[in-house]
């Protein structure tokens, strides 16, 4: 019966949690699909090439104007390192759009404090110039060009244009067609995700019945401060690699560690690993080679917790770290006749409207699963059937293989062939 309870209480524990940001998540990414339909990206891309300040600094900006899902960061990155995209500006990409993005914040702010949020945002940019110095004690310039070599043998991937890049904001607002691009680059960023942040819920709710002694056991709390911090710098991204969840996934499980006794440096380093989980540093072997792959992923570890503990000397100093750490009654929260009530309908009314949207003018392409707008997607008449396509990609990926059925294209399409803008 124990066993029972437990369990019901996971998922009980789980749902009030997503009950807690659900008008957080929905509105963070309606900014970030309204940034990405009407932001236009070509001349960025074409001025990320070379070393440098500038470069890096519109890498870290087209990088916060993003979807936060970790595997369209990394398969955007990979198209902009293709292009002739330094390795510093495609790694400054990865780490700003999965750090440096409004739903990521909101969440956090909502979830464990403000302070987190700010830490998020400064520890995103703290981030970025510590990679940026180090990158070449851990990748040669020989081994950065292998790597391109190797990247533009993968797949190429797909590119997507909105109509909404090239119309005056009034137009925009006031355009059928400006919006549907708003609602499909909606519709895509969940189904990107809502794996991750369902699988995030879930870890919460049930490691929040672990007792609190779980987690003493986890980290060292009765040693010297300096050495009970870069322990915890170092255990938290090692957790977030083997939990698999990344994106905005897994600001649930960090909101359980904080109020388990993890530290501030721990919650800051734990959030930012979730570009190096594992089936993360699987792609990253596809696209780059082994070498490579293990190169950045070490540059990106030794970097997460250097930025952590920076952050946490940072914030110290100001008087920045909370100290009162919430119960797990206050993470979980309860639904009750309040402002949250009315959000959290508002944003079943937006996530509602912007759906439906892509129902009345959207179709799946059959090879990547993605919704397109009909009115602008690639048509094919095949065995008098009309398919649409979102990009030449998947068109011809459909003519060399037509009659394989879109169940086997969609499974031996790799995991990130459906994660590109």
């Amino acid at each position: 019966m124990g066993v029972l309870t437990t369990i019901g209480d996971g998922f009980k524990d789980a749902f009030l949690m997503a009950w807690e940001v659900w008008w957080a998540l929905v509105l963070g990414f309606a900014i970030s699909a309204v940034v990405q339909a009407w932001v236009p990206r070509e001349r960025i891309q074409d001025a990320l090439g070379g070393s440098g300040f500038r470069p890096v600094a519109l890498a870290t900006g087209l990088g916060a104007a993003s979807s936060s899902c970790s595997y369209a960061a990394i398969a955007i990155a990979k198209s902009l390192f293709q292009k002739g995209a330094s390795a510093a500006s495609a790694l400054a990409f990865q780490f700003s759009s999965t750090n440096l993005v409004v739903e990521l914040g909101i969440v956090m702010w909502v979830l464990i404090g403000w302070q987190f949020t700010l830490a998020e945002f400064v520890g995103g940019l703290v981030l970025i110039a510590i990679m940026t110095v180090l990158l070449r004690l851990f990748v040669s310039r020989r081994l950065e060009e292998q790597a391109r070599e190797h990247a533009q043998e993968a797949d190429t991937g797909h590119q997507h244009h909105s109509a909404g890049e090239h119309m005056t904001i009034r137009r925009r607002l006031t355009s059928a067609s400006a919006w549907s691009d708003v609602a499909h680059n909606f519709r895509n960023d969940w189904s990107m995700v809502w794996k991750e942040i369902l699988i995030g819920f879930l870890l919460a709710g049930f490691v929040g019945q672990l007792p609190n002694s779980f987690f003493n056991s986890l980290f060292i709390t009765s040693a010297p401060a300096g050495l009970k911090l870069i322990e915890n710098a170092i255990v938290g991204p090692l957790i977030a690699i083997f939990s698999f969840v990344c994106s905005v996934g897994n600001v649930p499980l960090a909101a359980v560690l904080w109020s388990g006794g993890i530290s501030f440096a721990g919650v800051i380093a734990f959030i930012f690993a979730d570009l190096i989980v594992l089936p993360i540093v699987q792609i990253y072997r596809k696209y780059y080679g082994n070498a490579y792959a293990l190169r950045i992923v070490a540059l990106m570890f030794v970097t997460m917790v250097l930025a952590a503990l920076i952050v946490d000397g940072l914030f110290s100093g100001v008087g920045l770290i909370p100290h009162t750490r919430p119960t797990r009654a206050d993470i979980f929260g309860q639904i009750r006749l309040d402002y949250k009530l009315f959000t959290n309908l508002l944003g079943v009314a937006v996530f509602g409207a912007l759906f439906s949207l892509t129902m009345r003018r959207g179709v799946t392409d059959p090879v990547c699963g993605m919704k397109v707008d009909k009115a602008k997607a690639i048509q094919m008449d095949f065995a008098g059937e009309r398919f649409y396509f979102c990009s030449e990609h998947c068109l011809h990926a459909f003519e060399a293989n037509p009659t394989v059925p879109e169940t086997e294209r969609q499974a031996t399409g790799s995991h990130h062939h459906r994660h590109h803008h």
